[in-house]
């Protein structure tokens, strides 16, 4: 066959097995800087959250919540030394804590970072970080002029497959990226029952804001111009929200594609895929916390060997950064300005899947459904 055919039939491919570069893909650590650090909402997430600062050696010293047996549950399991509170202000009273992990549910969380940062403390924020861009800008702004820094809990940009990818483009392996399709097919039914069961479209929010955020980065500086939106339940789901979804997300000169099959009973699959101008590069696996990547060059193919999780590494990525940019007096990576824009996405999905129309991203100022 010659190159001709073999190029029409879409068989130009690296054939060579070669070693995949070694990047600095695990979370960087501070040299100097290890602050007091007090966790506010002590819910399920917190879990990952404690023990991935524990096994970093992070100093916790204070647990919060409302319902003071969650606290004192985290409080045995990861840091039996931490005092617990059930008002988050007396974690903001402590001139001994520098740094607060704000988890608590997105519609009380504004008026808690508010004080917080007047307060003076560094905030993580957890994901999604506000119900309305507007009051985010106002956030973000207030940070600045209390000379603090705002970051909001993005882990998934630090799971080993996302973050080895993320620096392969950084180094220029992959020359300018053009696309970026990702799909996840799980199981996600266990919805039902729980108070996720009543937010509106929560596989889109409350889940695929992870997708959108790491989509966005992987385009770097490209602008998304449109993004559509379809939902459908599944048969037999027991969740209110549609289980089965999938985006479309317009930029000059690129594209990407989100796609969410979460009724999934048998054989999940989660896989990402991304072409440059340069090669390509896959992560493939049965689930968020196993998987495989292979990078394809014009060199060969290879496949390096990772080490980690996203639960907990994601974790600790995301504090260790925040960390690391009050050390280096920065902005860090997942700040919330930052984030503003894969919110502005995520809410044009919601709404576009709402309307059935394609949404420009920003135009949509609050999350659709959840406006009060």
């Amino acid at each position: 066959m010659s190159k001709k055919q073999e190029y029409g039939l879409g068989l130009e491919t690296a054939t060579r097995r070669i070693e995949a570069p070694r990047l600095d893909y695990v979370p960087r650590e501070p040299r100097k800087y290890h602050p007091k650090i007090g966790l506010i909402g002590c819910g399920g997430i917190t879990f990952w959250h404690l023990k991935a600062y524990r096994r970093a050696g992070y100093d916790v010293v204070a647990l919060c919540d409302i319902n003071p047996v969650l606290a004192e549950k985290r409080r045995a399991e990861f840091y039996p030394k931490a005092e617990v509170h059930t008002d988050y202000r007396e974690i903001l009273h402590r001139k001994d804590i520098a740094v607060v992990d704000i988890a608590t549910h997105p519609a009380v969380r504004p008026p808690i970072i508010d004080e917080a940062i007047k307060a003076g403390k560094h905030v993580l924020s957890q994901k999604p970080f506000v119900l309305n861009l507007d009051e985010g800008e106002r956030l973000v702004k207030l940070a600045d002029k209390h000379g603090v820094r705002l970051a909001v809990n993005q882990n998934g940009r630090w799971a080993p497959h996302f973050s080895y990818i993320r620096q392969a483009i950084a180094k220029g392996v992959l020359g300018e990226i053009m696309s970026a399709h990702l799909s996840v097919h799980w199981n996600h039914d266990w919805l039902a029952g729980t108070p996720f069961d009543d937010v509106h479209h929560a596989l889109l929010y409350d889940f695929a804001i992870h997708w959108f955020d790491i989509a966005r980065i992987f385009l770097g500086e490209k602008q998304p111009r449109q993004v559509f939106a379809c939902l459908a339940s599944a048969p037999g789901q027991k969740s209110k929200p549609p289980l089965l979804g999938e985006v479309l997300i317009q930029y000059d000169g690129g594209q990407a594609s989100l796609a969410f099959d979460a009724f999934t009973k048998f054989g999940p699959l989660d896989r990402t895929y991304l072409a440059g101008t340069k090669g390509s590069i896959t992560s493939t696996g049965p689930s968020l916390t196993k998987q495989k990547v292979t990078l394809y060059t014009k060199k060969g193919y290879g496949s390096p060997k990772l080490r980690g999780s996203w639960f907990p590494d994601g974790f600790h990525g995301a504090m260790a950064e925040l960390l690391l940019a009050i050390e280096e007096n920065r902005e860090p990576a997942h700040s919330a300005r930052d984030n503003l824009m894969s919110l502005a996405i995520c809410f044009a999905a919601v709404a576009s899947a709402d309307a059935g129309l394609p949404m420009t991203p920003g135009r949509i100022r609050r999350m659709p459904g959840m406006e009060k």
